[in-house]
């Protein structure tokens, strides 16, 4: 849910959070039929109940004017949110991986930033010439890539070095009113999965 309490609060969004606690709440949501495909996460908008959490991000990157202004600029966000999910993927996987796999997960990571994804986007900002990744306004692409680099910061807090214009980048989106909201202590967003919260998804979810 992290990258949907981003974009909600890059949009100036106010939301309400409830949390599963234990298998039996997650049982009852599938005997419901409020699960379709009994999965989560699901959000409430707008007197819908969506599911899959691509389809939740499109819903608000749309409504909240994230998503640009034509389909051209929509598929240049997508194509971008769609390279910065592969490497979250990456992440989220690794905190539920035992010790040693960790270490070794980890190690790729930053690997995969530093020669595939990070130079990509450089390239992007330097060729773009502009404030943001796509057009002249902030877009999920931009909320998505900043989330990213601020993920694969807790590993490697130097991992930008080699790269001026994604250093530059963090700064001008980090200081959006909503999103520096966002970024301070006290907020929504939720710090990276300790052993406790990898253990309590593992029991609700049987994984």
């Amino acid at each position: 849910m992290e990258s949907v309490r981003w974009l909600l609060a890059a949009a100036g969004v106010e939301f309400e959070e409830e949390y599963l606690e234990n298998r039996e709440q997650f049982e009852k949501l599938i005997q419901d039929g409020v699960l379709l495909f009994d999965q989560v996460p699901l959000v409430e908008i707008d007197g819908l109940k969506i599911m899959q959490t691509r389809a939740i991000l499109n819903y608000i990157a749309g409504k909240y004017n994230l998503y640009g202004k034509d389909l051209k600029e929509r598929a240049y966000i997508d194509m971008y949110v769609d390279g910065t999910g592969d490497l979250m993927t990456l992440m989220i996987m690794s905190f539920f991986l035992p010790p040693d796999d960790k270490k070794k997960s980890l190690d790729f990571i930053i690997q995969r930033a530093t020669s595939r994804y990070f130079p990509a986007y450089e390239k992007v900002l330097q060729t773009h010439c502009k404030y943001f990744l796509v057009g002249d306004r902030l877009s999920w692409a931009d909320v998505h890539l900043l989330e990213a680099i601020l993920m694969i910061e807790e590993i490697d807090a130097t991992i930008l070095s080699e790269f001026p214009n994604l250093q530059a980048f963090k700064v001008r989106i980090s200081s959006i009113p909503t999103i520096a909201q966002f970024l301070e202590p006290g907020s929504k967003r939720k710090p990276p999965p300790d052993d406790k919260y990898v253990e309590t998804v593992k029991t609700i979810l049987q994984l």
